[in-house]
């Protein structure tokens, strides 16, 4: 079985780093000429996802938008996933749970186990009930070639002052859930270069401010948000990452999605391009 970390690494290196949010807010549906509802929602993701393949190797539903429409939603996010893993993409499940025990188990378990309707490539994960409480969602995901975003550097400023605050270690809070995972990853060792364990680390931030090494040891995914409508600009990966832009999946949402159902193939065709150009040389 192939782990998460060698599937990411090969997609990154064969189709690129763009990473294409399926986020079907109100104001998008409406723009598409879609209802707000969950057949809108289902329709939205199926088409975000034609558009995507062959052009990308990674999609990002977002949850939450599916999870709004309650039973409905969840039927038509089990067919957005399924759609888009038959078509090759990779695809992460932005669901960001984080919980202690069987909680965190059976999480892990809805998204992560092969054959189950929520069945994902990676799921992000939040940290902050202690990078601990997330060991069985780990050994579920190494278990089954799946892969885990955690959590670390967001871009959000209501989260600032708890990710830089000082732990007992001398770290941010930040950079110790980077250390205590990556742990985990060189622990896990499955004799791939990139580990399975990828961290969540948003384009606007200030990795030194929040305490954001210059590498990781070993090397794993880094899933970062905040790209387009947010701020930050494709082309500025490489000074954004330093050296941690070989391992950046750069997520884009709203500024891709918002090109309407006739616009989005050219759309991440233009933004897999400017990679191309500047994040790899």
């Amino acid at each position: 079985m192939t782990s998460f970390g060698a599937r990411i690494e090969r997609v990154i290196a064969e189709r690129g780093p763009l990473c294409v949010g399926i986020d079907p807010h109100e104001h998008l549906l409406a723009g598409w000429g879609l209802d707000a509802s969950a057949s809108g929602a289902r329709e939205f993701g199926l088409r975000v996802v034609e558009a995507s393949a062959d052009r990308v190797g990674v999609v990002k539903p977002q949850v939450s938008f599916f999870e709004r429409w309650g039973s409905a939603g969840y039927a038509a996010l089990e067919d957005v996933l399924a759609a888009a893993r038959a078509a090759g993409l990779i695809v992460i499940a932005d669901a960001k749970r984080g919980d202690i025990g069987t909680t965190m188990d059976a999480y892990a378990r809805a998204w992560l186990t092969p054959g189950s309707p929520l069945e994902a490539d990676a799921l992000t994960v939040n940290p902050y009930l202690g990078v601990g409480a997330l060991a069985e969602a780990m050994d579920l995901a190494y278990a089954n070639g799946k892969g885990l975003f955690v959590l670390a550097a967001t871009s959000n400023p209501q989260a600032e002052g708890v990710q830089t605050a000082v732990a007992a270690s001398g770290s941010t809070v930040a950079g110790e859930v980077i250390a205590d995972a990556s742990l985990e990853n060189g622990a896990r060792r499955t004799g791939d270069e990139w580990g399975s364990i990828g961290f969540v680390i948003g384009a606007t931030v200030d990795r030194r401010v929040l305490g954001v090494p210059d590498e990781l040891t070993p090397p794993a995914p880094i899933l970062a948000p905040g790209f387009g409508t947010q701020g930050a600009r494709l082309a500025d990966l490489p000074t954004i990452f330093g050296a941690l832009a070989p391992f950046v999946l750069a997520s884009e949402s709203r500024g891709i999605l918002s090109a309407g159902p006739q616009g989005i193939a050219h759309a991440i065709s233009t933004r897999t391009a400017e990679l191309e150009t500047h994040a790899r040389g």
